[in-house]
């Protein structure tokens, strides 16, 4: 395979992406970042000795981001632009900089996406666009199936790459719960997620009204969800009010995980890969998912975790009283848990498998479109 420059565009990047794009060097795929340079895991790419271009994207429309994409484009010519998230997209394909170059895009949500949207014309519907590198196969699904009068994606547009990581990231001690109130015999339910509604934070506050009036449990819900009003009004209300804690953002969110004894992610839709699911998987702390997007994927119900129907307060009740009243059970669930991310979940496997998109892509001659 002939020699090729890749050029990615993304913004603060996580740990996952960081990895990515230092294993792709390491492997000698000849690669250069374009991000923001107040990422918390930034520190690690420059001693990696990536070349990275410092790049600041506020919208998906901005002249000035569009400005520097097209100095960085001119300095050398790049072979692929593989960009992490609509801003970097919609800049690149509006600017109209790199035209020689593949386009390969990110997308980790199930659905938003539709061809009477302008915005997905500026992103992954876009023509110029070669490759959407999804983040499972329900996201991959998904694209594949979407038509408006004989348009629809070609077959092998969208491939699915699940996001890796490795065990060895995840070593923090588990957080004292004692803040909370929370004592060592209590039963603990954890989530992290945004303040959107299809990540179901009120259907764990609703379920709360089906437990046990004697289970000891506390429910720790992290995230910006401490500020959804309709939220605390609703815990408010609850018979359990006083044990279902909303401690706002965390940095340490994957310590609190590790100290509790079950994860909950109960989204209604749109689900691609939860970050947080994954971790506490990595922790070997068992979760219980619904049967929504990628989440399936993720978890093998009753082999690594629970998979309960999406917007029933009254299964995850079950589901939590299961776990709490079988710790075998709990026990085995959280280390196939673990299991599961390390064989299936692994960042070298998707380090392999982005090479190979790459490498499939240098290989044709025409546009798959």
């Amino acid at each position: 395979m002939k020699n090729y420059r890749v050029l990615a565009i993304t913004d603060r990047s996580d740990l996952p992406e960081t990895e990515l794009f230092i294993r792709l060097k390491n492997i000698g795929v000849d690669i250069e970042v374009a991000c923001n340079p107040t990422g918390r895991y930034h520190p690690r790419l420059e001693k990696s000795g990536i070349i990275f271009y410092p790049l600041f994207l506020k919208t998906r429309f901005s002249p000035a981001g569009m400005r520097e994409i097209r100095e960085i484009l001119d300095r050398k010519m790049y072979d692929i632009i593989y960009c992490f998230n609509n801003h970097a997209t919609s800049n690149l394909i509006l600017s109209r900089a790199g035209r020689t170059a593949k386009v390969v895009t990110y997308r980790g949500t199930v659905g938003n996406i539709n061809f009477f949207s302008p915005a997905s014309w500026t992103t992954h519907l876009n023509p110029r666009v070669n490759r959407i590198i999804c983040v499972s196969r329900a996201v991959r699904d998904h694209l594949n199936a979407m038509q408006w009068m004989g348009i629809k994606f070609s077959s092998g547009r969208a491939v699915a790459i699940y996001k890796g990581h490795d065990l060895a990231w995840y070593q923090d001690a588990p957080t004292d719960l004692s803040e909370f109130g929370i004592s060592k015999t209590d039963f603990v339910v954890c989530f992290a997620g945004r303040d959107r509604p299809h990540k179901g934070a009120h259907v764990i506050v609703e379920s709360a009204r089906f437990l046990p009036k004697d289970l000891p449990v506390h429910f720790i819900l992290m995230g910006k969800i401490s500020e959804n009003r309709k939220l605390i009004r609703q815990i408010s209300e609850s018979p359990l009010r006083h044990r279902i804690h909303l401690p706002g953002f965390r940095n340490d969110a994957p310590a609190v995980i590790a100290a509790g004894d079950v994860f909950v992610m109960p989204s209604t839709k749109r689900e691609g890969l939860s970050r947080a699911v994954i971790e506490a998987m990595c922790y070997g702390i068992p979760p219980i998912v619904t049967d929504v997007g990628g989440l399936p994927e993720l978890v093998t119900d009753k082999e690594s975790g629970l998979v309960i129907p999406p917007g029933d307060p009254r299964a995850l009740a079950r589901a939590i009283v299961d776990l709490y009243e079988n710790p075998e059970t709990r026990n085995r669930l959280g280390k196939n848990a673990r299991i599961r991310i390390d064989r299936h979940f692994n960042i070298n496997t998707t380090v392999e498998q982005t090479r190979k998109v790459f490498e499939d892509l240098m290989a044709e001659k025409n546009h798959p479109i």
